[in-house]
């Protein structure tokens, strides 16, 4: 573990990760705290999936633009004004949630809660890679947020609906305003780590994705969200179908349990596998992985797809992450993380919609379809474009890659 020691040992680390760490709760909240909050206020799940998916898909377009910004004039610069609008916009939310509100004011607000939610995750980050870049811990730092945001994950919706079940989904939401609105103006306080603004010299009609190899990595992204998305319809059809519904939180704690272990089991390997074979490989293996859970039919089976899915997910994301710091210019970075968090966000949406659609005109095993299929489909398409994630010979990762066509 000396690997880890290391990385957390960096100075000033635990001055910007504590806050980030609170910051980045509320953020795995806002999609199902504004299910919640809106199925409450109106009585339908059919205007509240609307709010939340508006929510979602607007977190995924906006995120990377406030990402731009950031990378151009400082993390501060943007996160100060941003946290306030995000205040704003998510206690006008409440404030008509509670007052029952028409349900289309409900929806245009969980847009605008989700638009101005602060990315502090892709600036966490960031400073990892201005801290470690070049030294060979990065991989390593990058595991630790994907341990980082598994448990956010997981914590999150436990802390949601423990507070909506206990009082009401308005208060629920009312300790995550408070919680990101502190942690993120701590976060944005401390300068451990931060990169200096720099003018983006990222010259092109479609941005940061039309360098080298990042509508690739965006692609595999989405398709790492459908995994997410389809096990959660998936787990939960499938338990209810065989008379289990409690084993539902479990299994999908198995599953979160079992990528913090191989988020952590790959951060300590000394990889002399290049990264891009490393993604194909392991978005290959998911795909395998996730096809097993089709023949489970029983909960026994469901736990070991679960484990095992939940293993070789960290370890492909990690990789990803860690692909981009050797792909884009530094000034594009923060942009560049946004990009990947949003395209995770929209698979998760994507995924819950097909499976959703798939358990209702088949069985619940349909749901665990998804997965293999998204994920066989992106390490053919990794395969196909394997070059395009090398960085490209002779250019250091400072200097900008080049773009594909």
């Amino acid at each position: 573990m000396k690997s880890y020691f290391a990385v957390l040992g960096s100075p000033g680390a635990w001055r910007f990760l504590v806050p980030a760490f609170v910051a980045r709760l509320p953020y795995a909240m806002l999609q199902l705290g504004v299910l919640l909050l809106v199925q409450w206020s109106t009585g339908s799940y059919g205007v509240a999936g609307v709010a939340a998916a508006a929510a979602a898909v607007s977190q995924a377009v906006v995120g990377p633009q406030t990402g731009r910004l950031a990378d151009r004039y400082g993390q501060p610069r943007v996160l100060v004004p941003q946290v306030g609008v995000h205040a704003v916009a998510l206690g006008v939310l409440l404030a008509l949630a509670a007052s029952h509100a028409p349900a289309l004011s409900l929806v245009v607000l969980s847009a605008l809660a989700g638009a101005s939610m602060p990315q502090v995750g892709s600036m966490v980050r960031v400073r990892w890679a201005h801290l470690l870049g070049g030294s060979g811990r990065l991989g390593t730092a990058f595991a630790v947020e994907s341990i980082t945001d598994e448990l956010t994950f997981t914590l999150a919706p436990v802390l949601l609906v423990a507070v909506s079940t206990g009082f009401s989904p308005v208060w629920a939401l009312l300790a995550a305003l408070v919680m990101v609105v502190a942690g993120t103006l701590v976060f944005a306080a401390v300068g451990e780590g931060a990169p200096e603004p720099m003018p983006v010299r990222v010259r092109s009609q479609r941005g940061v994705l039309r360098l080298r190899g990042m509508a690739v990595l965006a692609s595999a992204f989405v398709a790492l969200g459908t995994v997410f998305g389809s096990l959660q319809v998936g787990i939960t059809s499938s338990t209810a179908a065989l008379g289990q519904a409690s084993a539902a939180g479990p299994i999908y704690a198995t599953f979160s349990g079992a990528s913090v272990a191989g988020g952590v089991l790959y951060g300590v390997v000394g990889w002399r596998i290049g990264a891009p074979v490393r993604l194909a490989a392991t978005v290959g293996l998911l795909s395998a992985a996730t096809a097993a859970l089709t023949l489970a039919g029983s909960i026994p089976m469901l736990y070991g797809g679960a484990a095992v899915a939940g293993l070789v997910i960290a370890p492909a994301v990690i990789t990803g992450y860690t692909l981009v710091e050797t792909l884009v210019p530094a000034e594009v970075r923060t942009e560049a993380f946004t990009w990947l968090n949003g395209s995770v966000g929209l698979g998760i949406a994507a995924g819950a919609a097909v499976a959703g659609q798939l358990v209702d005109r088949s069985d619940p095993s349909a749901a665990f379809l998804v997965p293999p299929v998204t994920t066989g489909l992106v390490a053919l398409l990794i395969l196909t474009f394997l070059r395009s994630l090398k960085p490209a010979t002779g250019r250091s990762r400072a200097h900008e890659p080049a773009p594909i066509a």
